[in-house]
């Protein structure tokens, strides 16, 4: 057995993203590395897994280049991909288990809402269910040449902070890094999630055939004036690190809930 820790590797921007290149480099520094990711984009697509197509799953020579790293590019999600690590990749290899999953880093900000919709994030958050500890990286640069060189040595920190002192169960990383400028990034803030949203419009268009159809565009809505959240950090050039669990329960409405419904004492 390798003294070197497992790290899974997954995103959404698909295996052949300048980001999971970025990510991977670091994590082929640290230990032994398994990259099971998209074979193509998959942002946007959530906690979404594949139920009613068949899945594709083949060995890829993308990392070749690389110490340490073994690659599979996958026909399905996010999602998908985590599960097929450990439930048939790391089972064929003796039911070995990683020691941390990283994903990302994704091309785009993942910060506030954008986490219930970001693939990058479904990845990391489906490896905590799992039961491992688990990082989501994301770059705020939608580019697909972005400069991720700036934020190599704050990744491998986060990596082996997470590796050495482990996360509470159930629980993973949202972590966000400023888009690279003149400014270096002032540190690391731990946040909460910002209360935003996105303000949807969609735009009526025409295709060459005459037949109309529509194309999702909007804006960013931040109301949260918090100095605490995600939102705040990265616009004062830190990263923000907010930490994650897939419980969905309004806990705080439990109580309303059981003393206001009438029909709960029919």
């Amino acid at each position: 057995m390798s003294a070197k820790p497992l790290i899974l590797v997954s995103n959404d921007d698909g295996i052949t993203a300048k980001g999971i290149r970025t990510l991977v480099e670091v994590m082929s520094e640290i230990g032994e590395v398994l990259v099971v990711a998209p074979n193509s984009p998959q942002s946007g697509m959530g906690h979404a897994i594949t139920i009613h197509s068949p899945l594709k799953l083949y060995e890829s020579n993308v990392f070749s280049d690389l110490p340490n790293v073994q690659a599979f590019e996958c026909s399905g999600t996010p999602a998908d991909c985590i599960k097929l690590a450990k439930y048939h990749v790391l089972q064929v290899d003796k039911n070995r288990v990683p020691d941390l999953v990283v994903s990302g880093v994704n091309h785009g900000s993942n910060t506030s809402i954008s986490i219930l919709y970001s693939g990058t994030m479904s990845a990391a958050i489906e490896a905590a269910i799992e039961g491992f500890a688990a990082i989501g990286f994301s770059l705020c640069d939608y580019g697909k040449e972005a400069d991720f060189e700036h934020i190599k040595e704050h990744i491998k920190a986060v990596a082996l902070q997470v590796l050495k002192t482990g996360l509470p169960k159930g629980t993973a990383l949202n972590v966000n890094f400023p888009k690279k400028s003149e400014t270096p990034i002032k540190g690391m803030r731990i946040c909460r999630q910002a209360r935003a949203r996105w303000q949807e419009i969609f735009d009526e268009r025409t295709d060459p055939h005459g037949r109309k159809y529509l194309w999702l565009t909007g804006s960013f809505v931040n109301e949260d004036l918090g100095h605490d959240t995600d939102e705040w950090a990265i616009s004062q050039n830190y990263i923000s690190v907010v930490p994650c669990i897939f419980d969905l329960t309004a806990h705080h409405a439990i109580a309303t809930l059981n003393e206001e419904w009438e029909i709960l004492r029919a």
